[in-house]
């Protein structure tokens, strides 16, 4: 099978992903992902390339892969570096952790309300 990369929205995530036994990889930072996370996503930062690329080779590259970060920049990248891996089937939530959180983006940080 080729290389697939699917950009995928929150309604996708919801129905595909949540509650389910899926490979499922926040790339943000761990302080980031200390802060919130979505399910029981593993935290592979891709800022820290070399290690990211050490740990997603624990994941099987024959089944899907979420990816997702807080706006959808990084999950790109993660995607991108994973397709050129070998990783068959890569899901990338284009809004991320702020869409997921119903976080306007063009609101300045300041100004966003923590729950």
């Amino acid at each position: 099978m080729p290389a697939k990369i699917t950009v995928v929205d929150k309604t996708f995530f919801q129905k595909e992903v949540l509650g389910k036994e899926v490979q499922l990889v926040d790339v943000r930072t761990q302080e980031e992902y200390e802060s919130g996370h979505i399910d029981d996503a593993l935290n592979f930062n891709i800022i820290d390339k070399k290690t990211f690329l050490e740990q997603i080779e624990t994941l099987d590259k024959e089944e899907p892969v979420y990816l997702y970060c807080r706006m959808g920049g990084r999950s790109n990248r993660a995607a991108l570096l994973m397709k050129g891996k070998g990783f068959t089937q890569v899901f990338d939530y284009s809004g991320g952790y702020n869409d997921w959180m119903g976080v306007n983006a063009g609101v300045p940080r300041d100004q966003i309300s923590k729950k």
